[in-house]
């Protein structure tokens, strides 16, 4: 699963060997890796109704290393920003995460991922108790929506991607309140 995780960096490093990014390599290298952060916090957020639904245990086994793959890939997207498209000028970054709201929402979005990822392993679990831990790592979910916002916002036009992650979002929201529910 480690490597299947990889693939699309790998597809990302051999496109741009190939010199085969499109017309706008930065754009591309941002939006393969936002696509990618979204899709590993989706598929991350997946593991616990899937184990309810159907009684599997091996999506719990993974939902760890899929919410820190989801964060190398948020890492990923903002060094691509910060790097590629800004080359580090801080007043530039600054004035757009004050003036454009999906750099904003997107900003924070990965500002709160921190914390969840430097708490994902098993010592840190321990330390904080399982209850902070879970009110902590609840934090996923708001950070999905703001993923999702974030991408919608950033598209405009073309709203087919976004609006797919919105419906798996919407669902999983809704599994997870009738789990709440019932438990």
């Amino acid at each position: 699963m480690f490597l299947l995780a990889l693939l699309p960096l790998l597809n990302l490093i051999n496109a741009g060997l190939r010199d085969n990014l499109g017309a706008n390599p930065i754009e591309k290298i941002t939006h393969v890796t936002g696509y990618w952060t979204l899709s590993f916090l989706l598929i991350g957020l997946s593991a616990t109704p899937l184990r309810r639904l159907s009684g599997w245990f091996w999506p719990i086994r993974l939902r760890r290393m899929l919410g820190l793959f989801a964060f190398f890939y948020a890492c990923l997207h903002f060094l691509s920003y910060l790097v590629l498209d800004q080359f580090f000028d801080w007043p530039a970054i600054i004035e757009d995460i004050n003036k454009r709201p999906y750099i904003t929402v997107g900003f924070s979005a990965f500002l709160l991922l921190i914390p969840l990822a430097l708490t994902s392993n098993d010592y840190l679990t321990r330390k904080i108790g399982g209850k902070n831990w879970r009110r902590l790592h609840s934090l996923v979910y708001p950070i999905a929506i703001a993923g999702v916002i974030h991408f919608a916002w950033l598209v405009k036009k073309d709203l087919a991607t976004p609006l797919i992650f919105a419906g798996i979002l919407t669902v999983l929201l809704i599994v997870r309140r009738i789990n709440t529910r019932i438990l």
